[in-house]
């Protein structure tokens, strides 16, 4: 059960949100104080958790319609379609829109805040005590754009967080029962003319267990047109690819769950492939997934479960060592961790003043969690004084493998005089 002291789960309609914005399409999970977990339905009534992820402008009119609706009137010719909304915010050129040039980034957010309209009937927008948006490629620019987006909504929480499909997925399955991913998962996402595999791993002789996630897009047939002459042999020979598919995915690798995420995903055409998965494998299908991974993800930046302090996820865009020093503390050498494996490069930071007991050297401590093994990286203040001074270290990355540490001197009163030398020295990391 999540429950944030004075914040979450106190009885007045408070909780998290989770927020897939995919580029065709989008669905909102949610976290009541209690620990429910649900997933908005966009037609009332129905389980229909797809969400278009379009608006569409009425000709000659300022109204604007989102998602199915949107779809609809743009279908009947009441107005005009615009589509591919978060790679156009992402491109960040004007859209022309019935004769007018829009900025991509506010059409994004108007979908986002219509988006987020249909969790009324769960509580109010106020009552959001934190949102977790999660997106394809959470790039350093996209994640930008995304906090450009936020800002236009103006939500009453400060606990507004971003992260990939990748690291949704894991967040996802380590919230699932042991049994479903102890020997490995694998999620095929199914879009437009390709596939998305996510192969997921475990390495459990480290502590905490380090959870791999291996990334692979192959191409794929679309969905042929409906009420054609030879849709049905068409079908039967995307079935037969899908099993081809299977087979080579599946038959070496054996993982003990199989998750077919997309609407693409049909018993329509699904029929050798289908009894081939169910015969040897645990399978799930359905497109709210990465909505509640991210809810999910967003409960373990909050409060972390057993499971998630248990592993810990090495994604592409993560930091995959951890930083320290050893450090004097009240007369005792103690270990001063500065950035944690786990964090997105992007995100790790760390600024800190210390001082040096004698010499002009610093040595940090790098620990790294896939290939393992302990190294010191040690750095040189040329022409420092040596005298007792206040220093200041910045350590930031500039990509997952390189580190820069910036350290300054800011004096010590009248005992040291304020020179304000930087010395910057580049690490890598991996």
């Amino acid at each position: 059960m999540l429950k944030i002291p004075g914040a979450f789960g106190n009885g007045n309609n408070r909780y998290i949100a989770g927020f897939d914005l995919g580029d065709d399409s989008s669905s909102i999970s949610y976290m009541l104080g209690d620990g429910q977990m649900e997933t908005i339905s966009a037609v009332l009534g129905e389980e229909q958790f797809s969400i278009p992820t379009v608006l569409c402008k009425r000709e000659g009119a300022g109204q604007w319609f989102f998602g199915r609706e949107a779809v609809a009137f743009a279908e009947a010719g009441q107005g005009i379609l615009v589509d591919h909304l978060l790679s156009k915010a992402l491109a960040g050129e004007p859209v022309l829109v019935d004769g007018n040039r829009y900025q991509p980034v506010s059409l994004l957010a108007l979908f986002m805040r219509r988006a987020l309209s249909l969790l009324n009937p769960v509580g109010s927008l106020d009552h959001i005590v934190a949102i977790l948006f999660t997106v394809d490629q959470l790039t350093h620019e996209c994640k930008e754009m995304l906090q450009e987006a936020v800002s236009i909504l103006k939500l009453k929480t400060d606990r507004i967080y971003f992260q990939s499909y990748t690291e949704s997925f894991y967040h996802y399955m380590i919230g699932q029962p042991e049994e479903l991913w102890i020997g490995g998962s694998l999620l095929m996402d199914y879009r437009e003319d390709k596939i998305r595999i996510f192969r997921m791993e475990t390495n459990p002789n480290t502590s905490p267990v380090v959870v791999f996630i291996d990334e692979a897009e192959v191409p794929f047939p679309g969905l042929p047109r409906t009420n054609v002459p030879d849709e049905a042999h068409e079908l039967a020979q995307l079935d037969q690819a899908f099993l081809n598919l299977c087979r080579e995915e599946l038959t070496a690798r054996q993982p003990t769950s199989v998750f077919l995420i997309g609407s693409r995903f049909s018993d329509t055409w699904m029929k050798q492939s289908r009894t081939f998965l169910v015969t040897g494998f645990r399978v799930f299908r359905g497109n709210n997934l990465y909505s509640k991974g991210a809810v999910l993800g967003l409960r373990n930046r909050m409060r972390q479960t057993e499971e998630a302090r248990a592993h810990v996820f090495l994604g592409n865009e993560k930091l995959s060592s951890n930083v320290g020093m050893k450090i004097l503390r009240q007369g005792e050498e103690i270990y001063f961790a500065l950035l944690d494996a786990g964090v997105n490069w992007f995100e790790a930071e760390s600024t800190f003043d210390f001082y040096l007991r004698d010499g002009n050297t610093i040595d940090f401590i790098v620990t790294g969690l896939i290939r393992g093994g302990t190294r010191i990286a040690r750095m040189t203040l040329e022409d420092f004084s040596g005298k007792l001074s206040r220093l200041r270290a910045h350590l930031y990355l500039t990509d997952e493998h390189h580190m820069v540490i910036e350290v300054t001197d800011l004096g010590l009163g009248n005992l040291a005089e304020k020179t304000g030398k930087t010395w910057t020295e580049n690490l890598e990391l991996a």
